[in-house]
C-alpha cells in the first residue's frame, strides 16, 4: 500500500508515522526533505506522478541529518538523476556511512520495536545506500531551491543535525530534533527523540526553530504536527523534564 498524505498544496508527506519524507511542492519546482528508507522510492513516483510532476521537478534533496532512515534514496536521485543532496558539513561523513556515536540504553517496548523493524525491513532499511557525494550547509544558509528553505543548526541529536523552515509551505522540518511517535515505545505527542547523542544539547536547540512561528512541525518518526511551533517545543520541555 502507498502512504501518502497532502498537508497543504505545497506540502506532502510520503511514508508513514514509523518514517516519513516529505515534499515541498512549488511551480518552480519540488524539494525533497529527508528521503526515508530506500523502499519509499515507489512512494516518491506516485506522488510525484499524482501531481503531475516527473522526477525531473525535484530540485534537490535536504538531509536534516545522515542517520539511515533519513537517507534512504537520497544516492538514487542524486547518481541516477544528478538532483544534489544537501546535508550539515557537520554531518556529511555520517551520511556518507562514517561511524556515529554509540547511544546510551534507550527506554522501549517490544510492540513498537518490532513494528518499527519490520517496517524498516519491508523498506529496504537494511539496504541503506550511503551518499558519495553532498553539498554541504551551514547554519543561518536560505538555499536556492523551491520553497526558499532556510537551514536552522539543531545540533544534539547529532553534531549536524539541522531543522529546516520553509516559510512558503508555514513549516518546519525537524527531522529527529523532536518526534512526536516514539518509535520504541508508541507513545505519542512532542517528546525526545531516542538515538540521540546530546540528549541535553538537542533540548537547548529546539528554542532555535521557536521564532519560525510556524504551524507545521513535521519530525522524521510520527505524526506531523499542526498546534504550533511553540507548543511543540514546550511540550518536548516538558517531557523531558519529567523524564529526569
Amino acid at each position: 500500500m502507498i502512504a501518502i498524505m497532502e498537508l497543504n498544496a505545497s506540502l506532502h508527506r510520503i511514508g508513514s508515522d514509523i518514517v516519513a519524507a516529505y515534499l515541498v511542492v512549488t511551480p518552480e519546482g519540488v524539494t525533497v526533505i529527508d528521503a526515508g528508507l530506500s523502499g519509499h522510492w515507489r512512494e516518491l513516483l506516485a506522488e510525484l506522478t499524482s501531481m503531475g510532476r516527473t522526477l525531473d521537478d525535484v530540485k534537490g534533496v535536504i538531509l536534516t541529518h545522515g542517520d539511515s532512515d533519513h537517507v534512504g534514496f537520497a544516492e538514487r536521485l542524486r547518481r541516477d538523476h544528478k538532483v544534489p543532496v544537501y546535508v550539515h558539513a557537520r554531518d556529511a561523513g555520517r551520511a556518507k556511512g562514517g561511524p556515529k556515536p554509540a547511544n546510551a540504553k534507550q527506554p522501549m517496548r517490544l510492540g513498537p520495536l518490532l513494528g518499527f523493524m519490520a517496517y524498516a525491513l519491508r523498506k529496504g532499511g537494511m539496504r541503506t545506500a550511503w551518499l558519495t557525494e553532498v553539498v554541504e550547509v551551514h547554519d543561518g544558509e536560505t538555499l536556492d531551491l523551491p520553497g526558499a528553505p532556510q537551514i536552522i543548526g539543531l545540533p544534539g541529536h547529532s553534531e549536524g543535525s539541522i531543522a529546516i523552515y520553509v516559510p512558503a509551505a508555514d513549516a518546519v522540518f525537524v527531522g529527529d530534533g523532536l518526534t512526536t511517535r516514539h518509535v520504541l515505545t508508541g507513545k505519542k505527542g512532542p517528546q525526545p527523540a531516542p538515538f540521540t547523542d546530546e540528549p541535553d544539547q538537542a533540548i537547548r536547540s529546539l528554542r532555535a526553530i521557536v521564532a519560525t512561528g510556524a504551524r507545521w512541525v513535521l519530525p522524521g518518526h510520527g505524526a506531523p504536527w499542526s498546534s504550533g511551533v511553540e507548543a511543540a517545543v514546550a511540550a518536548v520541555e516538558t517531557t523531558a523534564r519529567a523524564a529526569k
